[in-house]
């Protein structure tokens, strides 16, 4: 029986545009008369651009291209070129803008409409409430990967014996890309009244360096305590065993599925998203070594893709877990599976 694509709605390619793409965007260069397809300009002929206006033209620039949050899209990268918060560009939403400024506009109205993340051109991303550095090296983090944090902590809150010597609750991030999922971990800390809290150690591992590079500075920037470990899955965590809570966001998008991915995610490490045949070969691969890292009680989360949580959660109970639990996230997808080593 088939399964539902494990590509995720918002990561799919859009629909064709309804109009070539340009090499430059008419409009934003304050033409004397519209080009044919452009939407109409809000004045004509313009008299002059306002943030506003700039908004809505690139919103509707946007939607014409097929993109997923043309308006989104059009406010942060409105607001990234003048140097304003997003509720800024609707304090100021009359204030002109000079030939600058329109250039820098067009310029990231350009890279957006070639099929650039948004992310990538402003060069940061929010996650769990933290600012994020990332760029080409590492996979955009995205709401959907909160779902793995919320598991985590809630796997890492849960009462244990930890022996006569207290101990940190160790918790490793397995494939950590820009660092998102340790760092947001690291700053929450173990739920729970401060009276019983207990420290927590986090080390997080790449295969990648370049992704690595990213994560430390992150992680720095933040004040994270992480300790950082190159490698292939579970290999450079086995000297740092064993641990309380293992989390993995592991690449999950079936090879043959890449291609009809949205330009953006595909300008995107294919490392980081290369599952294999099924989008399960590298969580096959963690689940099986997972028991030798884990403590007796210690868990593993794992994010994973539509459609995939109940294969997911088959090869958990294989591998002799027990408790094993679906999460879904706010689209109500089942995003994250965990179970429990007995």
């Amino acid at each position: 029986m088939s399964r539902p694509s494990p590509i995720p709605p918002g990561l799919r390619a859009p629909a064709p545009a309804r109009s070539p793409l340009e090499s430059r965007p008419a409009a934003l260069a304050v033409p004397s008369q519209p080009q044919s397809g452009d939407p109409p300009p809000p004045t004509t002929p313009p008299v002059r651009w306002t943030v506003l206006e700039i908004v809505r033209w690139t919103t509707t620039r946007f939607s014409q291209r097929g993109l997923a949050s043309p308006r989104l899209d059009a406010e942060i990268l409105v607001a990234h070129a003048l140097g304003l918060s997003r509720v800024q560009l609707y304090v100021q939403y009359d204030r002109p803008l000079d030939a600058a400024e329109l250039a820098g506009m067009r310029e990231l109205v350009k890279r957006r409409q070639a099929g650039e993340s948004v992310a990538y051109i402003i060069g940061k991303k929010e996650f769990f409430g933290i600012e994020l550095a990332v760029d080409a090296r590492v996979l955009v983090p995205r709401p959907d990967t909160e779902t793995l944090v919320d598991e985590t902590l809630a796997r890492l809150a849960v009462p244990r014996d930890l022996g006569e010597t207290p101990r940190a609750l160790r918790v490793a991030d397995v494939g950590t890309g820009s660092g998102a999922v340790a760092i947001a971990i690291a700053k929450a800390g173990v739920r729970g009244p401060a009276e019983v809290r207990t420290a927590l150690e986090v080390i997080a591992s790449d295969v990648s360096p370049d992704a690595l590079a990213v994560a430390r500075a992150n992680a720095e920037r933040h004040g994270a305590a992480i300790t950082f470990v190159e490698g292939d899955l579970a290999a450079p965590l086995v000297a740092l065993a064993p641990f309380d809570v293992i989390a993995a966001n592991l690449p999950y998008v079936a090879s043959a599925d890449i291609d009809g991915l949205a330009p953006e995610v595909r300008a995107e490490p294919r490392l980081a998203l290369d599952g294999g045949a099924d989008g399960l070969a590298l969580v096959r691969r963690l689940v099986a070594a997972a028991p030798e890292l884990l403590c007796v009680g210690g868990a593993l989360a794992l994010e994973i893709g539509a459609g995939q949580a109940a294969a997911t959660a088959d090869l958990l109970a294989a591998a002799g877990f027990t408790d094993i639990r679906r999460r879904r996230d706010l689209g109500e997808i089942e995003r994250v599976v965990s179970g429990v080593k007995a």
